[in-house]
């Protein structure tokens, strides 16, 4: 193998939701990113430098692959530095630069951490896949699964909320790897901020909305071709 791919769900999102996603000639690990929330608070950045301790213990090639949520989540891992040789980011947002659009992102996402607490668990995935920039044919594992988990869950609407993060957009040049953006196009949000951010390697997937990975077939033959060239 050329090594491992570590792929990274979104909010309210499982692991498995990886468990179609393949390249050849790569392996691919799919985290669960509720565990490290599953004892006690952990911001953003522990993140990052928590998972590059794991990876770092893990022998051969690493590539950081992240969407949405664990989309930011591996630019902060990106960030602290880190064993990784290539990343690929897909639908994420580097941060909000305005305080008053953080402060108010953080108030609702309060909102939605009190829905996944202790509101009644199909009427928060009905109310958090009804979000218009989740629309779109995307066949995702079922997220009644994630009920047990929904402490973790309820969590990260705070601890890995978009207000809680400062803004990446400045400091993306310290990347060391090389990275590939990935946005739908019809996600016209998220296909702005990937043409803002990206370097030299983007690509926006023609008829997809936010969720890629799972709308795109031709998805993990870019990430393929990507990392063919990018990784030696």
């Amino acid at each position: 193998m050329l090594g491992t791919i570590w792929c990274l769900h979104g909010a309210v999102g499982m692991a498995e939701d990886w468990r179609g996603f393949a390249v050849p000639g790569w392996a691919v690990k799919r985290v669960d990113l509720w565990r490290f929330l599953d004892c006690c608070p952990m911001p953003l950045e522990a993140f990052g430098k928590a998972l590059n301790e794991e990876a770092a213990a893990v022998s051969g090639r690493k590539v950081l692959l992240g969407y949405s949520m664990g989309g930011r989540l591996a630019l902060h891992a990106l960030l602290a530095g880190g064993p990784w040789q290539a990343a690929v980011i897909v639908s994420a947002h580097p941060g909000l630069e305005d305080a008053g659009e953080r402060s108010a992102r953080l108030a609702r996402d309060a909102e939605w951490a009190a829905a996944a607490l202790k509101g009644e668990w199909r009427d928060f995935l009905s109310r958090w896949n009804a979000q218009p920039v989740l629309g779109g044919d995307a066949a995702l594992p079922d997220r009644m699964k994630l009920e047990p988990r929904r402490n973790p869950v309820a969590r990260s609407f705070m601890d890995w909320s978009l207000g809680a993060q400062e803004p990446l957009g400045e400091r993306l040049g310290e990347i060391r790897c090389p990275v590939l953006w990935v946005a739908g196009e019809r996600d016209g949000k998220f296909r702005a901020l990937a043409e803002r951010a990206a370097g030299p390697e983007k690509w926006i997937a023609p008829g997809a909305g936010h969720r890629v990975p799972w709308e795109s077939p031709e998805f993990p033959g870019i990430v393929g071709e990507f990392l063919e060239r990018s990784v030696s």
